[in-house]
């Protein structure tokens, strides 16, 4: 159930999509090459991740 309202609202609205999967991409890219960054990639990585997750919630937790 939960998995069919996220990818439905995703399939709607593929710029939200794109945006959220990007997001999390750069997270995840932050916390790998951790050393080319700066000084607080760890915090960096897990905002953009954090982000990510937030903008999965989104479609589960909104009620039409």
């Amino acid at each position: 159930m939960l998995m069919k309202s996220t990818e439905k609202y995703f399939k709607a609205h593929p710029a939200y999509n794109a945006s959220v999967h990007a997001l999390g991409g750069l997270g995840v890219g932050i916390l790998i090459t951790y050393p080319f960054i700066g000084p607080h990639p760890l915090r960096w990585g897990i905002i953009f991740l954090g982000l990510s997750v937030l903008g999965h919630l989104y479609p589960i937790l909104m009620k039409k």
